[in-house]
């Protein structure tokens, strides 16, 4: 079996699309405004993100590489990852992020991720998405 996820860069929150400070305040295409609690900038939880991302942002510079190639990277290098959707839009976006194949993220890289978003976290419940009812504890009774 294997996994292939999408938005490897959260849906612009790891590309640098949202930075503090920027113009961006809140979702500006229709398909980001029917997900407004993901990226309304005025949110508790987003500034949380905002605040996650600036320092990643840091990380990879320090790192020599790229928020997105770092992001991208990060998503591949997991051992039960096969392929990652990375969804480019544009021939820039694309070679923006096919450096990431070519990537290696050291152990000592991989715990300072961690210690700034620790595994399984969502900073917004809101990222969380759908869940299954079968996977609710009701429904994981005999």
């Amino acid at each position: 079996m294997g996994v292939i996820p999408w938005s490897p860069l959260a849906g612009g929150w790891l590309s640098g699309r949202y930075r503090k400070g920027s113009e961006l305040t809140g979702p500006v295409s229709p398909a980001r405004q029917r997900l407004a609690n993901r990226f309304d900038m005025s949110l508790e939880a987003n500034q949380r993100k905002l605040d996650a991302a600036e320092k990643l942002a840091e990380l990879a510079n320090e790192a020599g590489m790229t928020l997105i190639q770092m992001a991208i990277a990060f998503v591949l290098r997991h051992p039960a990852v096969s392929a990652a959707i990375i969804g480019p839009r544009t021939m820039e976006h694309l070679d923006s992020q096919l450096a990431a194949a070519d990537t290696e993220l050291s152990e000592d890289l991989l715990d300072r991720i961690d210690e700034i978003v620790p595994p399984g976290t969502n900073i917004n419940p809101a990222d969380g998405g759908w869940v299954s009812p079968a996977l609710e504890r009701a429904a994981r009774r005999r």
